[in-house]
């Protein structure tokens, strides 16, 4: 497992040495987590966390339309810093945390959670079981969940980290029973060098006290 000194000096590496635009998981237009967003039907000023939102252009589209109460958490701040310099004046409009998730302590409940590929990267079990641990002490009962990670025949790493892609068997047994599937699509993302990744998106809720 490694330590959050480590995964910090790798990911501010990242974004010290490349533009965010440069990166293989970057998207113009983030189509498919604002659709699974739109399908939450969340009241906008109900709190909504983007974790690795890094300089993700996510956080701009949830401003243009018109959510109030938005979070975005990432390790690295420079990616962090790419994103608010984009946004100028409208960086002021959110709230960001530098922070790795598995150590996390969220300030209050959240009632959608968002992760594009950061799970993924959890290729060590106990890494795993903490970051649920964290995601149940950050949610409110029946708060939603959007996590997209590689699927099943996806990249076997990235960024010159390894991953564990993941299927819907795999993504509920990770939750656990308190965690209910609504839906499950597959997405092949272009790259800036015009590679297909296969991306795997889950959409869940949580249902509070329901485990067995």
């Amino acid at each position: 497992m490694k330590t959050t000194e480590e995964r910090k000096k790798h990911w501010e590496h990242v974004y010290q040495t490349r533009l965010p635009k440069k990166v293989s998981w970057y998207q113009t237009y983030p189509e498919k987590s604002l659709e699974l967003i739109e399908k939450a039907q969340l009241d906008k000023t109900k709190p909504i966390i983007d974790v690795g939102g890094g300089a993700s252009v996510l956080v701009d589209c949830l401003i243009s339309a018109d959510f109030t109460n938005v979070s975005v958490l990432d390790i690295s701040e420079q990616a962090l810093q790419h994103a608010k310099d984009r946004l100028e004046e409208k960086s002021q409009q959110i709230k960001w945390y530098v922070a790795d998730i598995l150590t996390f302590k969220a300030p209050h409940l959240f009632d959608l959670w968002h992760d594009r590929a950061v799970f993924h990267f959890l290729t060590d079990a106990d890494e795993r079981k903490q970051y649920v641990k964290v995601l149940k002490e950050s949610l409110s009962n029946q708060a939603q969940v959007i996590i997209a990670t590689f699927g099943i025949d996806g990249p076997e790493k990235c960024s010159d980290l390894p991953v564990k892609q993941h299927d819907s068997i795999t993504i509920t047994a990770e939750l656990g029973d308190e965690f209910t599937l609504l839906e499950t699509f597959d997405e092949y993302h272009l790259t800036p060098k015009n590679s297909q990744q296969k991306f795997s998106y889950f959409h869940l809720i949580y249902n509070q006290g329901t485990c067995l």
